[in-house]
C-alpha cells in the first residue's frame, strides 16, 4: 500500500514538474517574440535558449499524434493530452525564432541544427504525414512551412551542400502537407541549387517509387525534372508563370545536349505565357541547334513576315546566319542582313558589326553559285567589303570576324592578306582557337610552306587536348604526304586512328547513357 502510495506521489511530482516547465517555456516564447518583433535580436536569442526543448518535446509529439489519431477516428472518447495544439504551436514557433536569431547573428551551423528539431519533432510524430488542414485553427502549419524553406537556406549559407540538398529533398519528399506556391518555390530553389552549386550530389533514394519510374542519376537530371514538374504546374494554372523557370530549364537542357526536348516544352506553353516573338526565336534556337537548320529558318521566316515583327533585329541576325551557311539560301541570306542593318540605324555599333559579318559571309556564300567569273569576282569583293566594315566598327577586337577575313582572302587566293589576318587572330586569342591554328597552317600550306605550316600544327598540338586533336593531326599527315614524308605521314595516321576508336567508344557510351535518359 505503501509504495502504491509513494509511486502515485512520485508520479504526480512529475505531471505537476513537467506542467510547470511546459508554463515556463510557454512563458518565456512568448516573451522571446515579443523581443524578437521588437529586433532584440540577442535579447530574443537569450530567452529562447532558456527553453528546455528536450525536456517538453516528448509532450508536444505526444499532442501531435494524438491530435492526428482524433482525427482519423473521428471520435470523442480519448484522453485529453497535457498540452493544447496551441502550446505546441507557440512552441514551434519559438524554436523557428530562435533560428532565425542566430541566422541573423549569422551562426548559421547553429541555427539550422535549431531549425532542423521543428521537423524532427513533427515527423516522428506523423510518420505517414500531416493529415489535411492539420493545424488549420493556429500558427502551427505556417511555421512549419517557414521553417522547410528556411532549413536549406541555413545549410547553404553554412557552406554544406550535402546537408542542404538532404533537407531539400527532405521537404519534397516527406508528406508535409504544403501548399502549392511554398512547394514550387523548393522546387525552384532546388533545381538553381543543383544546376549551380558547383558540386555533383548523389542521386536520390526513391525507393517508394515503381520500377518504371524515372529516377534522375545526377544534377542536371533532377533540376531538369523538377524544373518540367514546375512547368506542368504552370501549364495547370496551379501556379504563376515565372519567366526564370524556362531559362534555369534552357540551361540544364542545353547543357544536357537535349535542345529537342526544350523545343517541346515551350511548344506546350499556353498562349499568351511568353513573348509572340520570344517564344519564335527560343523554338528556332533549340532547333538550330538540334541540328534542324531549317526548321528554325521556316520559324524565323513566320515571325518576321508579321507587320510588327519586320524590324526584330535578333530574328534577322540568326535568320541571315542560318542561310548564309547554306549557298542556295544566300541571297535571302543578304537581305536578312540588309534589312537588320536598315533597323539598326547606327543604334548598336556591336549588333552593326555583327550584321556585316554575317552579310560578308552570305556574299561569299552566293560567290560560288555564280555563273560567270565577273558575277564570282563581284559578289567576293562585296563580302570583303563587309568584313572589312564589321572588322573596323568592331575596332578590329572581334575573333570571328578576323577568322573569316583571313578564310575569305584565302578563298581568293589573296594569300599575304589572309596570312596577315590569320596571324592577327592567334595573337589576338592568345593561341586558344584550333580553327586559328588550322587556318594559318592551311594558308603557309598553300604558299607550298610545308615545314612552317607543320611546325605551326605542332605547336598546336602542344597547346591542345587530346580530344581536340583529330583534325590538327589529319591536316598534319597531309602536309607529310605533300612533303614526301610517307613514314612520317603514316605514323601521324596511326595517332589518328588510336584517337578516333577511344573517341567513338566514349561517344558511344554517352549516347546509350542518353537514350536511357
Amino acid at each position: 500500500m505503501l509504495t502504491f502510495i509513494k509511486t502515485t506521489c512520485e508520479k504526480m511530482i512529475i505531471d505537476t514538474y513537467l506542467k510547470f516547465a511546459v508554463i515556463y517555456a510557454e512563458a518565456r516564447a512568448l516573451l522571446g517574440r515579443i523581443e524578437y518583433q521588437k529586433g532584440n535580436i540577442e535579447a530574443a536569442l537569450h530567452v529562447f535558449e532558456g527553453i528546455d526543448i528536450a525536456a517538453i518535446a516528448p509532450k508536444m509529439k505526444l499532442t501531435l499524434a494524438r491530435r492526428a489519431g482524433r482525427r482519423k477516428r473521428r471520435s470523442h472518447d480519448y484522453t485529453p493530452p497535457q498540452m493544447s495544439i496551441h502550446a505546441v504551436s507557440l512552441l514551434l514557433e519559438a524554436i523557428f525564432l530562435k533560428a532565425k536569431s542566430l541566422q541573423h547573428l549569422q551562426r548559421f551551423r547553429e541555427a539550422a541544427q535549431t531549425c532542423k528539431v521543428i521537423m524532427d519533432i513533427v515527423e516522428s510524430s506523423l510518420p505517414e504525414g500531416l493529415p489535411e488542414n492539420f493545424g488549420a485553427d493556429c500558427k502551427l502549419q505556417e511555421t512549419l512551412n517557414k521553417a522547410i524553406e528556411l532549413l536549406p537556406e541555413l545549410w547553404k549559407f553554412s557552406d554544406s551542400p550535402r546537408e542542404a540538398i538532404f533537407s531539400y529533398r527532405w521537404a519534397l519528399l516527406h508528406e508535409w502537407n504544403l501548399d502549392v506556391e511554398t512547394t514550387a518555390r523548393i522546387q525552384k530553389q532546388f533545381a538553381i541549387f543543383l544546376l549551380y552549386c558547383g558540386g555533383e550530389a548523389s542521386p536520390p533514394n526513391l525507393r517508394s517509387q515503381m520500377d518504371s519510374s524515372f529516377v534522375p542519376r545526377n544534377n542536371i537530371e533532377e533540376a531538369i525534372l523538377l524544373l518540367m514538374i514546375l512547368l506542368r504546374k504552370v501549364y495547370l494554372r496551379r501556379i504563376e508563370w515565372d519567366p526564370s523557370i524556362l531559362d534555369h530549364l534552357s540551361f540544364a537542357l542545353s547543357m544536357s545536349g537535349d535542345l529537342r526536348a526544350l523545343a517541346k516544352q515551350i511548344e506546350e506553353l499556353l498562349p499568351g505565357v511568353i513573348n509572340r516573338k520570344e517564344r519564335y526565336r527560343i523554338l528556332a534556337l533549340c532547333y538550330y541547334g538540334a541540328g534542324e537548320d531549317l526548321v528554325a529558318l521556316n520559324l524565323l521566316r513566320r515571325l518576321l513576315n508579321g507587320r510588327e515583327d519586320l524590324h526584330f533585329v535578333p530574328a534577322l541576325l540568326m535568320a541571315s546566319r542560318i542561310c548564309g551557311e547554306k549557298p542556295n539560301l544566300a541571297e535571302e541570306g543578304i537581305n536578312f542582313a540588309h534589312r537588320a542593318l536598315e533597323s539598326l540605324e547606327d543604334e548598336c555599333s556591336e549588333l552593326a558589326g555583327t550584321a556585316n559579318l554575317l552579310l560578308g559571309v552570305a556574299h561569299s556564300a552566293h560567290a560560288k553559285l555564280a555563273l560567270s567569273d565577273f558575277e564570282r569576282v563581284a559578289r567576293q569583293s562585296e563580302a570583303l567589303q563587309a568584313l572589312e566594315r564589321a572588322w573596323k566598327i568592331t575596332s578590329m577586337k572581334d575573333p570571328i570576324i578576323l577568322y573569316y577575313l583571313s578564310l575569305e582572302n584565302a578563298e581568293q587566293r589573296k594569300l599575304e592578306a589572309a596570312l596577315y589576318y590569320a596571324k592577327s587572330l592567334l595573337k589576338l586569342e592568345g593561341g586558344s582557337s584550333l580553327k586559328g591554328w588550322l587556318l594559318l597552317a592551311r594558308i603557309l600550306s598553300a604558299q607550298k610552306r610545308f615545314v612552317d605550316g607543320e611546325t605551326v600544327l605542332n605547336a598546336a598540338l602542344d597547346q591542345s587536348g587530346k580530344w581536340d586533336q583529330g583534325e590538327l593531326l589529319r591536316t598534319k599527315a597531309k602536309l607529310q604526304i605533300a612533303q614526301g614524308q610517307l613514314k612520317s605521314a603514316v605514323e601521324t595516321y596511326t595517332q589518328l586512328l588510336a584517337l578516333l576508336q577511344v573517341q567513338s567508344k566514349s561517344f558511344g557510351s554517352a549516347k546509350k547513357l542518353r537514350k536511357v535518359c
